[in-house]
């Protein structure tokens, strides 16, 4: 369900969140999270378009976390980096769209299933911080799978 983008995503910000606000240049971050440097640009690109980063250009520049990472949830992260949470699009919040060939979709029992799945995984995921999915996290060694 996680994609390779979406985990890359969560170590950089880890590596971001360890760095107790230096800013670290994409070298820097990639060597950190274990993450290859060329993939983690674009990446980057996304977070700072939604606000969880700030980049600066220069040899003092480099990226940091816009606001504390206690106040970032990982559930926002993966929605930025992969979009929706729910497993099919019937489910989701956000990005509601019916299926084709259900003929109800208010008493779709399938649909009904997601939605728990999606709230379950969505309650997990928006209650733990990046400041907390970071202290599980090993300075300068890729997440576990």
């Amino acid at each position: 369900m996680l994609t390779n983008k979406a985990r890359y995503g969560l170590r950089a910000m880890c590596a971001l969140a360890q760095a107790d606000g230096e800013r670290l240049q994409a070298h820097a971050i990639a060597r950190r999270a274990s993450v290859p440097e060329k993939f983690l640009e674009a990446i980057l690109v996304e977070l700072r378009k939604a606000g969880f980063i700030d980049s600066r250009r220069g040899h003092l520049g480099g990226h940091a976390l816009t606001r504390p990472a206690g106040e970032i949830a990982v559930g926002d992260l993966i929605r930025a980096i992969d979009g929706p949470l729910a497993p099919v699009r019937c489910a989701s919040i956000s990005a509601y769209e019916p299926c084709v060939d259900c003929a109800d979709p208010e008493r779709c029992s399938i649909r009904a299933l997601m939605r728990e799945t999606r709230s379950a995984l969505a309650g997990v995921l928006d209650g733990c911080s990046l400041q907390a999915l970071s202290e599980r996290e090993p300075h300068e060694s890729p997440m576990r799978a």
